[in-house]
């Protein structure tokens, strides 16, 4: 992800002010609902058919469904944008306890296929939540201990990277090392086109990241590198002794059924991947394959909007890691990030939700959900081809991202407005 602050309460200020400047929050409507003291509750099946009213009582209300026409028709308007934008394609799933609605806009490939909801597409660095929970699992099982230095796993990581002091791993997970990002070494030496078609070893990425200074003052403070990801990757890979992709479909995908997630590879993607697009030189170029992300432990996945639900859901409800682990993931209240997982203010219980965001050449992903998972929603954009690389002075500040980030937070925030007495009801 090419941004800092994006869980922060800074970020979001001005995440909503770019958005509104560029047109993209739900048409003006902000879903303010009022807070509640807890969750709303929702049904998990339909209910059944209206009887005939008994005698004496009164006839049962009908229920509007979940969501609205109003926030169905918000987001549609909201896809169709972007659409008009020049974004290839536009994928959503919003899931309101059992109930699901999906949302598919635009074409997954220069042919003109049209994109459809279960396809997959890049989500970059959601890939860190993933390899956040096979660290924590590795510390379940007493293999590794968070406050350790990272270097007692991978003695090499002290000489590869000149660190000025060892750093533990648990701020690897939170960020919180000070460690330069590889991403801005390697745009800074060699030609963009390049740099996304060359593939690179872990240690070559630290190598990349250990020809910048690390920055002291932002030591133990939040500080986006996905440095910090790709040594935990070779942690990982090192104590399991198997490569992070067999690692994370062990400890991720495949107690969860996730058919549609896999790290990107050498050779052709997933069959009806959504192509994304960027502008070298003025030229349209094909993001879909970069080498670049290859096998990466912090922008390597490819994965569908469902997945991305149903990986967070179970996360939350402590099915991947216990739940004092989870705590940690969520960190502080108020904290802009913990050890693996954002947060963004919920309204609807005054608590905060949980989740991540994707942010890579040609794609930008936003996935969030409530703490109990009764609420959750993943969006992926193929962006509009912006200019590749970016003015790095404006990282953190890219408007289609942040508006996707106030979109979704806005639109969790109006899903629960009517109550817990509600269903996704036929011809809304």
């Amino acid at each position: 992800m090419d941004a800092a602050r994006v869980g922060g309460s800074s970020f979001r200020g001005a995440a909503l002010a770019v958005a509104v400047a560029s047109g993209m929050v739900l048409g003006g409507c902000t879903f303010d609902p009022e807070p509640v003291p807890s969750e709303p509750t929702f049904p998990t099946t339909a209910p059944p058919p209206s009887k005939p009213p008994t005698q004496g009582l009164p006839s049962p209300i009908k229920r509007p469904a979940i969501p609205t026409r109003e926030l169905k028709a918000h987001l549609e308007q909201y896809s169709q944008r972007l659409i008009d934008a020049g974004a290839p394609a536009v994928l959503l799933e919003l899931r309101v306890g059992a109930e699901v609605w999906t949302h598919a806009a635009g074409v997954r490939n220069a042919a003109g296929e049209p994109a459809r909801a279960t396809d997959p597409v890049h989500v970059g660095d959601i890939t860190q939540p993933l390899v956040a929970v096979s660290v924590l699992k590795l510390a379940e099982e007493g293999r590794l201990s968070l406050d350790e230095p990272a270097s007692t796993y991978v003695p090499e990581l002290q000489s590869l990277l000149h660190q000025p002091e060892p750093y533990t791993v648990r701020r690897l997970l939170g960020h919180t090392s000070g460690m330069p990002d590889y991403y801005a070494a390697l745009l800074g030496s060699v030609p963009p086109r390049q740099a996304l078609a060359t593939r690179l070893s872990p240690e070559d990425k630290l190598a990349l990241a250990a020809t910048l200074p690390w920055e002291r003052r932002r030591a133990q403070t939040f500080s986006y590198s996905n440095s910090n990801y790709i040594a935990l990757g070779l942690i990982v890979e090192r104590l399991r002794g198997r490569p992070l992709a067999d690692v994370l479909w062990a400890d991720v995908w495949r107690p969860l059924g996730l058919g549609g997630t896999r790290l990107t590879a050498d050779g052709p993607g997933p069959d009806g991947m959504v192509h994304g697009y960027t502008l070298i030189d003025g030229e349209h170029v094909d993001t879909t394959h970069a080498a670049l992300h290859n096998g990466s432990a912090a922008t390597g996945l490819v994965s569908t909007v469902a997945d991305l639900n149903t990986f967070f859901d179970a996360l939350l409800d402590g099915r991947l890691v216990r739940r004092d682990r989870v705590a940690e993931m969520q960190g502080p209240v108020h904290a802009e990030y913990g050890l693996g997982l954002f947060q963004w203010n919920d309204r609807c219980t005054n608590g905060f939700y949980y989740g991540y965001v994707g942010d890579v050449p040609g794609y930008g992903t936003v996935a969030m959900a409530s703490a109990d998972g009764s609420r959750r929603l993943a969006l992926a954009v193929a962006y509009p081809p912006l200019p590749f690389p970016q003015d790095t002075t404006a990282r953190g500040a890219n408007a289609a991202l942040a508006g996707m980030t106030q979109v979704a937070e806005d639109a969790l925030n109006g899903s629960c407005r009517l109550g817990g007495d509600v269903w996704f009801g036929q011809g809304t």
